[in-house]
């Protein structure tokens, strides 16, 4: 399984329009083959700061959906809402599974 963890620090003119567009987003990367999940959540500490969560079944899964048309679009409209670059980190949790 693949984990990765998305940081997105969001202009607070643009958090509406943020919203709307990601929600399209996870809907569509729910229903991925080899999506597991896929949230986004708010932090608490941070202002205008989310976390993306998404789980895959392997790197396979990944690839299909950094390839796909939503997220295309969603990584074409990123800039229009962040304040700061994306911070991303992946992990391999394929091991831990066995």
């Amino acid at each position: 399984m693949i984990i990765i963890h998305a940081g997105l620090q969001i202009n607070p003119a643009k958090e509406e329009e943020f919203l709307k567009e990601v929600t399209t987003l996870i809907e569509a990367a729910r229903n991925e083959e080899g999506n597991i999940s896929y949230t986004l959540s708010k932090e608490v500490e941070k202002e205008n700061t989310y976390k993306m969560i998404e789980a895959y079944k392997d790197m396979a899964a990944v690839e299909a959906h950094n390839q796909s048309a939503h997220f295309q679009t969603f990584v074409g409209k990123a800039p229009e809402y962040l304040v700061a670059p994306l911070e991303v980190k992946l992990y391999d949790a394929t091991e831990i599974q066995k």
